[in-house]
């Protein structure tokens, strides 16, 4: 009779990642501060923490030369240390619930260190580690791919201010796939003085308008229409 299977741990499920070695999982979770109070053979997440931080960063970067693929080298840089930054990285960990799994020593856990975002981060790069030598670059490429995806559509919507065509092209082609198509749907009143209407379509998901004195200026309004009301989708995915 075969032994039974070990007791999926709660992390697993927030993952979406089943451990066969779930003792990686056990010292991804492991704080130092931990191992030093209960000492023996317990080891702490430090090591995998340097593994997960290369795994990472390579994974976000081939999530991002895939999702955009008319991005610019300096654009893929700059979106990608936004996304693998502390603050992202523990506002994933937050997000996911990891803090209440964190193992922790009783001094640290005093001082909030489940909450703190240096120990979020690592711990999230930790499990990235942990995944990786479980099950390989594909299984932690598909974690983060899910984890940041998310992020960064949020992301893209915060600069949309900047230049709303591009950041409109950009989730889309990060969310659907797909191009936006701008159509010039009306043109009005004497040549010296028009006034241009302009659509912008996003397959069957978005379609917004917009107007201006050109038809450049048309299309940038349109962009920025449907970006508001992808923002306000957004927001309510977020608050459901």
């Amino acid at each position: 009779m075969s032994d039974p299977a070990p007791e999926q741990h709660p992390v697993e499920d927030l993952l979406g990642y089943r451990f066969t070695d779930p003792a990686l999982l056990e010292e991804a979770l492991t704080h130092a501060s931990h191992k030093n109070e209960v000492g023996g053979d317990v080891v702490d997440y430090e090591r995998l923490e340097f593994l997960g931080d290369a795994v990472f960063e390579l994974a976000v970067s081939e999530l991002l030369f895939r999702r955009l693929p008319r991005a610019r080298e300096g654009r893929l840089t700059q979106l990608r240390a936004r996304l693998v930054n502390a603050r992202t990285l523990a506002t994933i960990a937050r997000h996911l619930g990891l803090g209440d799994h964190i193992r922790v020593g009783r001094g640290e856990e005093k001082s909030g260190g489940r909450s703190r975002r240096s120990i979020l981060a690592d711990v999230l790069e930790s499990i990235a580690g942990a995944i990786y030598l479980d099950g390989g670059y594909l299984a932690v490429s598909v974690v983060v791919a899910r984890l940041v995806e998310p992020r960064l559509a949020e992301t893209l919507l915060q600069d949309s201010v900047k230049d709303p065509k591009s950041s409109l092209q950009e989730w889309a082609q990060h969310v659907h796939q797909i191009t936006p198509a701008y159509t010039l749907v009306e043109v009005t009143g004497p040549q010296h003085d028009a006034r241009f209407v302009a659509e912008v379509q996003i397959g069957d998901a978005i379609r917004a308008t917009g107007s201006g004195a050109s038809k450049k200026d048309a299309e940038q309004h349109a962009a920025t229409a449907a970006l508001r009301e992808i923002g306000a989708r957004w927001a309510g995915s977020e608050t459901a």
